[in-house]
């Protein structure tokens, strides 16, 4: 039995798209339990309302909501009884596999980060999530608005958990394709980030393909694409907008004349099908990539659809079991090799060529470094 903690309370209308969205869900899934955290009064009364089979759903009632525009300091440090809070408390505690919530996006970044810590070797969780292509195949892009500045080596770690959790889900696949979103394909291009990102990876032992245009990441030519939470989130939304828009126009067209309107009834079945695949409500759900435990953000935005479909991503995930090869891929990588590290740090020459600061973590602070241990 999988077990799924929920932010009953987060998103912009709350308990009216958590809980139809979680009810749906659970007619889905057979081998679910949702705990619902939230004010219990109002969580139980819009159970009933909902029809929701409470035998499959636990209330935790949650004195505290995390406002939209909240900053995260404020909810980190003001807002410890929250839903969100308790919500991510559950996978802490062990009660739960995973957490999804809706709400404020940093201050769930904020909170997931301090109440589960980041995998051993990994400084900052990314947002990551799977775009569709033109075919089957998915790709998963990070970091999408976590982390608007990254160093090289951070980019360099996005990477590695990118790829150890495609491994995870996908293993037929072998060695995921890594591409680095650019500019343009060519070395020579980019940000001095961008570029001393890419001599890091071309290094490393990850199947490293070069460097990827935005035009060409829903095209299956890369199974993870890694940029800055800035980069990210910006294509994102490009690529949201620009379904919205076509989505607009080819409607328009057809009800423009007479005739249109009979030509949209004769493609009907081609229609529906364009729709299913470009609807994004199917691809809401962004992993918060790098924490230890499972954290699912969902758009605030999103209708009980979509919702649903994010209960459905942490669902998946936690099926899989795909976080502790994700921890083992990763300590693989980096934790194994400490006593290099050690050795490494106790051969420094004093011009600092070979740097390295363990601190129980172990943390990257140079190009050289950071080719060391991959």
């Amino acid at each position: 039995m999988i077990t799924l903690a929920v932010d009953a309370m987060g998103g912009d209308a709350g308990l009216a798209i958590t809980v139809p969205g979680a009810v749906d869900f659970l007619k889905q899934q057979s081998d679910v339990h949702l705990i619902m955290v939230g004010d219990e009064a109002a969580v139980r009364q819009a159970l009933s309302s909902a029809g929701a089979p409470m035998d499959r759903i636990t209330v935790c009632h949650a004195a505290q909501v995390v406002e939209m525009d909240e900053a995260p300091q404020s909810a980190l440090k003001n807002k410890k009884e929250s839903s969100m809070r308790i919500a991510i408390n559950q996978v802490k505690e062990g009660n739960a596999q995973a957490a999804v919530s809706a709400g404020n996006t940093g201050a769930l970044m904020a909170t997931a980060r301090f109440v589960l810590k980041t995998i051993p070797g990994i400084e900052r969780p990314a947002i990551a999530k799977f775009l569709p292509s033109d075919s089957e195949h998915v790709t998963l892009a990070l970091d999408l608005g976590a982390n608007v500045d990254c160093t090289p080596e951070q980019l360099v770690q996005f990477a590695i958990i990118g790829s150890e959790l495609v491994h995870a889900l996908h293993p037929e696949k072998g060695s995921p394709r890594v591409a680095l979103l650019n500019v343009g394909t060519e070395d020579i291009k980019g940000t001095d980030a961008v570029k001393q990102t890419f001599k890091l990876l071309s290094s490393s032992k990850l199947n490293f393909i070069g460097n990827i245009e935005s035009n060409s990441v829903l095209y299956g030519e890369a199974d993870v694409v890694v940029a800055d939470g800035f980069v990210g989130n910006v294509m994102l939304k490009t690529i949201e907008g620009a379904v919205k828009f076509m989505s607009g126009a080819i409607r328009r067209e057809f009800q423009s004349t007479l005739f249109n309107k009979f030509a949209a009834i004769a493609a009907l079945p081609a229609l529906k099908g364009l729709k299913g695949k470009l609807d994004p409500r199917k691809f809401n759900g962004a992993i918060l990539l790098g924490l230890r435990g499972i954290v699912i953000k969902s758009h605030g935005g999103t209708d009980e659809v979509g919702f649903r479909y994010a209960l459905e991503e942490a669902y998946h995930e936690a099926k899989s079991a795909g976080l502790a090869q994700i921890e083992q891929g990763v300590v693989g990588r980096f934790g194994s090799r400490q006593s290099r590290s050690r050795a490494g740090r106790n051969c420094c020459s004093n011009n600092g060529s070979l740097r390295l600061i363990y601190t129980g973590r172990l943390k990257l602070h140079n190009v050289q470094t950071a080719c060391f241990y991959l």
